[in-house]
Parts: structure tokens; sequence; C-alpha cells
């Protein structure tokens, strides 16, 4: 019996093909939309924590009430507090580093930088072509960067609303996309001898060592208004439930995926119960129950859902390293949980756009049924 309503549900279901397809799409339009879009925002947040674990520092101080977003744009410390934060107890290397916003083509973030000081804390760059900027109008660009913006030595770019000429591009993965000279940033900011944050380097980076000097900034006169954090906290804040506004744009996201769902496999099950009147009646009139028939509407729902979400989870995978492709600079991550999630709440909408079919069916009297034209 079983078996039989097995072949039924299939047989139903490749007996309209262009609607089972059309539902399924559904489904999997559902499934993309969840992963790519949520994927995206983790691939954004992710990209973020990496660049700045690549900066190798232990210690970074920033202007009071800052964000640990890192949206800080402005030179608001003064670069004295290098030659300060020097004499401190383990600490061996301290870099400013200026940041700025460049909205000019898309949202990006600049670093102005001293290379000396920056590469004792970062590391050397690694040059892929060109060299590090020797004129206040040049800039160091990474490779993911010169990839999608189809950048080379020597080519100009606008940000600052100023027009830079790129003398070197480097492996990504230290801080920022884009580094000019500190002093260039400050001229073009109107800021003299200011920085955005300070890197921190210390000789052993133990908690207990860590935990000293941050102590000893804060103990400084001024210091304990100053955001200061060990990188590892840093790290650990970068979480999509610490970022502002990402539990909206999910749950919008979500809502209108479950929309989508629901209203796609609603349509395919009530009009597929219509067209199979004298369908149910024989059922019913050989005997099965309400529950027989409600079980053949949802089974053949949750099949539907289970092909959609398969084919949804492949094209979100795919989407994503096109677009990665596409735009280097971006990154789809795509998370096993949120594969889990995904398919339950498609499988959830699927279930709930059938259950009120399900029940018109079951409903449905045998004689009136088999009456049916």
């Amino acid at each position: 019996m079983q078996q039989s309503f097995n072949k039924l549900i299939v047989s139903n279901l490749l007996y309209r093909p262009i609607r089972s397809l059309i539902s399924i799409t559904g489904v999997a339009v559902e499934i993309v939309l969840i992963l790519v879009i949520v994927g995206l925002l983790l691939g954004i947040l992710d990209d973020s924590r990496q660049r700045q674990q690549g900066m190798g520092a232990d210690i970074m101080v920033q202007p009071p009430g800052t964000s640990f977003m890192m949206g800080l744009s402005g030179l608001p410390m003064s670069v004295k507090y290098v030659d300060i934060f020097r004499k401190l107890p383990h600490v061996t290397a301290v870099t400013p580093v200026g940041v700025q916003l460049n909205t000019t083509g898309g949202v990006e973030t600049i670093y102005g930088i001293e290379p000396q000081s920056f590469e004792k804390i970062a590391g050397p760059f690694s040059f892929l072509s060109g060299g590090l900027f020797q004129q206040p109008d040049e800039v160091v660009v990474d490779d993911f960067f010169a990839k999608a913006n189809h950048v080379r030595v020597g080519s100009s770019i606008d940000m600052l609303n100023h027009n830079f000429r790129v003398s070197g591009i480097v492996e990504h993965g230290k801080g920022a996309r884009k580094y000019i000279s500190l002093s260039s940033m400050e001229e073009l900011v109107g800021s003299p001898a200011k920085a955005s944050i300070f890197y921190l380097k210390v000789d052993d980076p133990t908690q207990d060592n860590v935990r000293q000097v941050i102590s000893s900034i804060n103990s400084m006169h001024g210091g304990s208004q100053l955001q200061v954090r060990s990188m590892r906290e840093w790290l650990t804040l970068m979480t999509a439930g610490n970022v502002p506004g990402f539990s909206t744009v999910v749950n919008v996201v979500i809502g209108v995926a479950v929309v989508i769902g629901f209203i796609v496999i609603f349509q395919t099950m009530y009009t597929a119960v219509l067209e199979r009147t004298r369908e149910i009646g024989i059922l019913k009139s050989l005997g099965s129950s309400k529950v027989t028939v409600v079980n053949l509407v949802l089974r053949e729902a949750l099949l539907l859902a289970l092909c959609g979400a398969v084919i949804g989870i492949c094209v979100s995978f795919l989407a994503g390293t096109l677009i990665h492709n596409k735009f280097p600079t971006m990154n789809i991550l795509i998370q096993g949980r949120w594969i889990i999630y995904a398919s339950v709440i498609a499988m959830a909408g699927a279930m709930l756009g059938a259950s009120y079919p399900a029940y018109q069916a079951a409903k449905k009297d045998p004689i009136d049924a088999l009456a049916y034209e």
C-alpha cells in the first residue's frame, strides 16, 4: 500500500511537469534568497575579521566612543600617542593608522600608513607588481581590488576627491584594500599629525602581558576614555549577533523567502486538489481516510520542497562562486547551519502552504467527488 502511494505521488507530479517545475523553482528561489543574502552578509563580516587578524597586532587603541565595527572616518587622535605607547612595558612596536571611508564607486576603507612602523606590526607587504608609494598622490592596492576593478600598476583611481596613481599591488589581508601615506591622508582631510587608530604589538602576547599593557593605557591621563581592546577581544565581538541590524536584515530576508515559498506551494497544491477531485473521490470510496488524503497532499508538497531545496543549495554554491569570480572583493560565506536553517524554513513553508489544500481535499464527499465533471 505504501509503495502504491509513493508511485501515485510521483506519477501526479510527473503528470504535470510544468507545474511541478514551477513549484520546485519557487522553493529553490526561497533557498537561494536566504543562503546568498545571508552568506553575503556573513562573507563581509568574515572578510573584515580576517583582514584585521592579518594585521598581526595584539592591541588596538581607538578614540572615545568608537564602535568595534571600525566604522571610524577621520583623524581625531594625535600621533604623539606613538611615543607614549612605545614607552610602556612589553610594547615592542606601535603604528598609527588613518582610516577614511571612500564612497566613490562603493563604500571602501582606505588606510593612511607609515610604512616602516606599519610593517613592524603587520609584516612586510608581499608585492605582486610595482612597489611602495613614493609620492603623495600614489596608492598601493591589494590583489582583490585590482582584479575586481581591472587595475594595474600605473592606473589612476579617484578617491577622497583626488586622483591617485597605483604604485603597487600587494597580496590581500592586511587591514584595508587601499593604502596611502599617512602624511597624504592628513593633508587631504586637513588633520596634521593626527591618526584614527593605533596598533600595538607586545613582546610576549600572553593574556597577562596584554592585560597589563591595556591597564597601563587606561591608567594614563585621559586613557580611561580611549577604546582599548585586545585583538582577541575584538575578534570575538565580530559575530553576526553583535553587528547592528544584522538580525533585522536576516529576518526580513527569511520573511520574504517564506512568503514566496508559501504562495508557490499553496497555489500548486490548491489547483492540484481542484483538478483531482474525482481521484480523491475514488480514494475515499475505496476506504481511504481523511488522514490518508491529507498525508497524500502533504507528501507531494514535501517532495516538491525537497527537490527545490537540493537545487537551491546547489545554485547557491554556484552563485557564490560566480559572484566571487566576477567581484573578488565580495565573498559569499555559506555555512552548514544556514543550509539546515534554510532547508527547514523551506520545508515548513511548503507544509504550511499545503495544509489548507490538504484540509479541503480531506473534506470532499466521495459521492460528490465521483459525480464531479
